[in-house]
C-alpha cells in the first residue's frame, strides 16, 4: 500500500490527546501543531479514568520538600532527584494554570482547595475534582479549550504505525485510517500515547493501552529506561468488567481497610498499614489471592452512608456490579496501571533521537523512580506539557523530506499478548518465567501480525525484568528477594534487546537437545 503524503507545513506533531498531548497542544498555541488521536477524543485515554488527582503542596502545613521526600521515598532509590524537585516545585502554578483553563476542583465551603489523602504522603496535597472524577474534569475542560485553539488541528481515528528517521533524525510519519494510509512529513514528533496496561488481563487502562509509544521511539532507535518498572493499583474491583474499575487510593485515606473473607485486616501489622506505597499492598493482597484468600476494602465505618457523595464514580461501578459499598465491603484486587518506565527524556522532554519528544506516561522523565507516588502522575503530564512544548516551539521546523517510504503494517491488536504478559510480568516475576516469555515473544515481535507492536514491547519489559536480578519498588523477582545496593537505573535500546533475546533463545535450543 502506498500511502498519501500530507503537507502540514512542518508543524510538530503530537501522537496521543489524553492530558499530556491536550496540555502541549495549547502550550504550544498560538504555533501551529497536529494533534493524532487514533480513537474519538476521550473514549481510550487513561487520563479520563483518573479518578485520585494531583499532588501538590498546597496545604498550610505541606511544603515542597515534604513533596519531595514522599516522591524520593516511593520512589525507592531511583528518582531523579533534581527532576522530581523541579516538578514538585511547579506543581502549584501548574494546577493554578489548569484552573484558569476552566478545570473545576472541589472546594471547601471557605473556597479553599479541597485536598485529599493517599497513601505514602505525609500531608493531605491531593487537589481533586467532581469527587472521584478528576480525570474526566480535566479532560472536558481541556478539550474545550483545545478545540476553540485555531492553532491546533485534531484528527481523529488515525493511528500511527511508524516513526521515520533520515541521518539520525525524525523526518515524518507513517499512520493509517479506514480509507488509507497517510505519510506526514515533519521534523518534530512528540510522543503523548500513554501506558502499557493492555498488555495485562487484570488491568485499570484501557485496553488498547499496549505501549504504542514505546514500540514507535524504539523501532525509531530512542533509547528506554527503567521498562522493568510496572506499578499494579492495588485496589481495583474485582468483577468481570474490563478494564477494571479503580477503587482509589483516596478511599483508603479516608479511612478505608483492606480484610480477608473473615473480615480479618492482613495489614494491620505493616507500618503504613492500607497506607502503605502501592508495591507493598498490591503485593500482600497478590500474597492473600494466591492462598485462596479473598480480599476486600471496607468503607462501611469510616465512609457509610456518606460513601456515594464523595465518590459517585466508584459507588455507581460497585453498584454496577451488585454492590452497595455504604453497608457491604468492596471485592478488590490489583490491577496494572501505571508505567515508571518509558522513553528516556532529559528536562525538557527530548528523546536520544533528535526531533523526537515524550509527555506524560510514555516518558521516563526520572520522577517515580522505581515506584510512583499516588498522584503525581498527572502532575508530571501537567508540569512538563509546558517544558515539553517551549523546547518543541523553540526547535526549527526545518527542510521537509520530499518521500517517505511506502511501508505500513497493520493496526496493531494487544489481545493475544496478554495471557502470556499478565504470567510473566506480574506483581511476583522470575528468572524462567522470563526467559520463556522473551523466547516465547521474540518471533511474535519480528512478525507482520497485528500481536507484533505488542509483542515487541512485551519482549522490551522482559528483557529489562530479566536483567535486573534485585527486588526494588514495583519489581519484584522471587529468586533475587533482596535489594541491591549497587545496582543502577537501566538503560534499552531496540538494538540490545534484540540481541539479548537471540542469544537466549540459542540458550534454549541448545538446552532442549
Amino acid at each position: 500500500m502506498t500511502p498519501d503524503t500530507h503537507d502540514i507545513g512542518g508543524a510538530p506533531i503530537i501522537i496521543g490527546a489524553g492530558l499530556a498531548g491536550l496540555m502541549t497542544a495549547i502550550h504550544m498555541a498560538p504555533q501551529p501543531v497536529v494533534l493524532l488521536s487514533r480513537a474519538p477524543l476521550g473514549t481510550e485515554a487513561s487520563s479520563t479514568l483518573a479518578q485520585g488527582g494531583l499532588a501538590a503542596s498546597l496545604g498550610e502545613d505541606d511544603a515542597p520538600e515534604l513533596h519531595l521526600a514522599d516522591t524520593l521515598a516511593a520512589g525507592d532509590g531511583y528518582c531523579d532527584e533534581l527532576m522530581a524537585r523541579r516538578v514538585i516545585e511547579a506543581a502549584p502554578r501548574a494546577i493554578e494554570n489548569l484552573i484558569r483553563l476552566g478545570v473545576a476542583f472541589d472546594r471547601s465551603t471557605d473556597g479553599k482547595l479541597r485536598l485529599g489523602l493517599e497513601a505514602a504522603h505525609s500531608r493531605r496535597r491531593i487537589a481533586h475534582a467532581a469527587g472521584d472524577a478528576t480525570g474526566r474534569e480535566l479532560f472536558r475542560a481541556l478539550l474545550a479549550v483545545a478545540r476553540r485553539t485555531r492553532s491546533i488541528t485534531i484528527l481523529e481515528g488515525m493511528t500511527a504505525l511508524r516513526l521515520i528517521v533520515a541521518e539520525g533524525s525524525i523526518v515524518g510519519l507513517l499512520a493509517i485510517l479506514p480509507g488509507g494510509a497517510f505519510a506526514l512529513p515533519t521534523r518534530r514528533v512528540v510522543l503523548a500515547t500513554g501506558g502499557i496496561g493492555g498488555l495485562f488481563n487484570d488491568t485499570t487502562n484501557p485496553l488498547a493501552s499496549f505501549g504504542h509509544g514505546l514500540a514507535l521511539a524504539a523501532c525509531a532507535g530512542a533509547e528506554l529506561a527503567d521498562l522493568e518498572f510496572v506499578q499494579f493499583h492495588p485496589t481495583a474491583l474485582d468483577s468481570p468488567r474490563r478494564p477494571m474499575p479503580l477503587v482509589s487510593e483516596a478511599v483508603r485515606g479516608e479511612g478505608a481497610v483492606l480484610v480477608d473473607e473473615h473480615g480479618q485486616r492482613f495489614l494491620a501489622d505493616t507500618p503504613g498499614a492500607e497506607l502503605a506505597s502501592r508495591d507493598v499492598v498490591a503485593r500482600a493482597i497478590s500474597c492473600q489471592l494466591t492462598a485462596g484468600h479473598r480480599v476486600y476494602l471496607d468503607a462501611r465505618q469510616c465512609l457509610g452512608p456518606k460513601f456515594a457523595k464523595r465518590f459517585p464514580t466508584i459507588d455507581a461501578a460497585c453498584r454496577q456490579a451488585g454492590i452497595d459499598p455504604a453497608v457491604e465491603p468492596i471485592p478488590v484486587r490489583p490491577g496494572a496501571h501505571y508505567h515508571m518506565g518509558g522513553v528516556a527524556v532529559d528536562a525538557e522532554g527530548r528523546s536520544s533521537v533528535s526531533g523526537l519528544w515524550a509527555c506524560g506516561e510514555v516518558a521516563c522523565t526520572g520522577l517515580h523512580g522505581a515506584n510512583r507516588l499516588a498522584s503525581n502522575s498527572l502532575t508530571e503530564a501537567v508540569a512538563t506539557a509546558a517544558w515539553v512544548a517551549a523546547s518543541v516551539g523553540g526547535t526549527c521546523a526545518g527542510w521537509q523530506w520530499p518521500r517517505l517510504p511506502a511501508i505500513v503494517s497493520v493496526r496493531p491488536d494487544p489481545s493475544p499478548m496478554r495471557q502470556p504478559v499478565s504470567n510473566a510480568l506480574g506483581i511476583v516475576r522470575n528468572g524462567k518465567g522470563l526467559r520463556h516469555a522473551v523466547a516465547a515473544l521474540l518471533p511474535i515481535a519480528v512478525g507482520e501480525t497485528a500481536a507484533a507492536d505488542p509483542a515487541l514491547v512485551a519482549m522490551l519489559i522482559a528483557i529489562a525484568a530479566l536483567r535486573r536480578q534485585e527486588s526494588r519498588g514495583s519489581h519484584y523477582r522471587s529468586d533475587f528477594p533482596g535489594r541491591d545496593a549497587a545496582a543502577l537505573p537501566s538503560r534499552l535500546t531496540l538494538c540490545t534487546a534484540f540481541e539479548n533475546a537471540v542469544a537466549l533463545s540459542w540458550q534454549a535450543s541448545e538446552r532442549s537437545f
